[in-house]
């Protein structure tokens, strides 16, 4: 199971035989094929896109999408590494804001859902029918929802992320870290008990690192909760209940951590140190110090530490005031094992 049922509806899309793909896929020309600029700044024109990966080698990735200026940012280990011009969806077909994970990859591949669309060095972000792909650019929003990007850049892009990497979607009309296309659906394991939601009192948690042993780790701290979530490649593998002092909201933020520690002591983790996050706000991309939010969360220094010893750089932050859990699992429905909370 996957982070998926967070970002997306639960759908899955045909897909062609690897055979065919090879004899149908079109020549790259087919698509914008790209013109590489000079400079990381200044405006860039309908299928420009800068690209300079040495000038950080290593790190986790993070991939910025403003529909409003059409463009698309990458960062590795929080230094900008490759920008881009895109195409979003159009009227009708707009592509939803939100925080993704890339959910498959495939160099070639056809829609099966948009008249066998050429789809090349495909990155899927959600089982409904968006992805980030090689395609037209002409100026403007134009696609079905898709991401579409010049086909050059689309092609450095691919051989540079991962599968589960983080992909942010700021449309301008959602807060940038809200939970993607369909926020109703509550993830959780197919061996779901209504007990594993039930209320946590002030210090307590729940951690099963367990129940998945490897993979991309995301948190969720939801105020209107008054909960974390940590997932794992997905997975649920801990809770703990949360306290947030003051009076005005959290607010919407995700974090992203990069390699090393800031040397300082962990406000949360005692006996470790602070990590380093790029922050991901209102389209920008930006280093900040989490302790504006850290120091406003109250919960077990216990549970805090267990999570800080599985963190890895890549690992994804969500913050927000909006519920994730919005009424007793035991009245939800269930679809493929997933409780749905409307």
């Amino acid at each position: 199971m996957r982070l998926l049922s967070f970002l997306a509806i639960l759908a899955t899309a045909a897909l062609a035989t690897p055979a065919a793909l090879a004899k149908e896929m079109p020549k790259p020309a087919a698509h914008t094929k790209g013109i590489p600029v000079d400079k990381p700044t200044g405006d860039l024109n309908p299928g420009e896109y800068w690209w300079n990966p040495g000038l950080s080698p290593q790190g986790p990735l993070m991939i910025l999408v403003s529909i409003p200026q059409q463009t698309m940012h990458v960062y590795r280990n929080g230094i900008l590494i490759g920008r881009s011009t895109i195409s979003s969806g159009a009227k009708g077909h707009e592509t939803p804001g939100g925080v993704f994970t890339i959910l498959e990859k495939q160099a070639t591949h056809r829609s099966k859902t948009y008249n066998n669309a050429p789809m090349p060095n495909m990155q899927r972000l959600t089982w409904s029918g968006i992805a980030m792909h090689s395609g037209n650019l002409p100026g403007e929003p134009a696609s079905h929802g898709c991401i579409r990007l010049p086909y050059d850049f689309s092609k450095l892009l691919f051989a540079t992320t991962q599968k589960g990497g983080t992909v942010v979607i700021g449309n301008g009309k959602v807060p940038t870290p809200y939970l993607a296309a369909n926020p109703g659906l509550l993830l959780a394991p197919k061996d779901f008990k209504p007990e594993m939601l039930a209320k946590l009192d002030n210090g307590q948690y729940d951690w099963q690192p367990e129940r998945s042993k490897s993979g991309p780790i995301t948190i969720v701290v939801s105020a209107a909760d008054k909960a974390i979530y940590v997932y794992r490649d997905g997975n649920p593998i801990g809770r703990a209940a949360l306290e947030v002092t003051g009076w005005t909201a959290l607010g919407e933020h995700v974090f992203t951590m990069l390699e090393g520690t800031t040397g300082k002591p962990s406000q949360l983790a005692p006996g470790h140190q602070a990590r380093r996050w790029l922050s991901m706000e209102t389209g920008k991309a930006m280093f900040t110090d989490p302790d504006t939010v850290s120091s406003r969360l109250r919960f077990s220094p216990e549970f805090a530490a267990k999570v800080d010893d599985i963190l890895t750089p890549g690992t994804t932050v969500i913050v927000t005031d909006r519920p994730v859990v919005r009424k007793p699992v035991a009245e939800a429905p269930v679809l493929e094992g997933y409780p749905v909370v409307p």
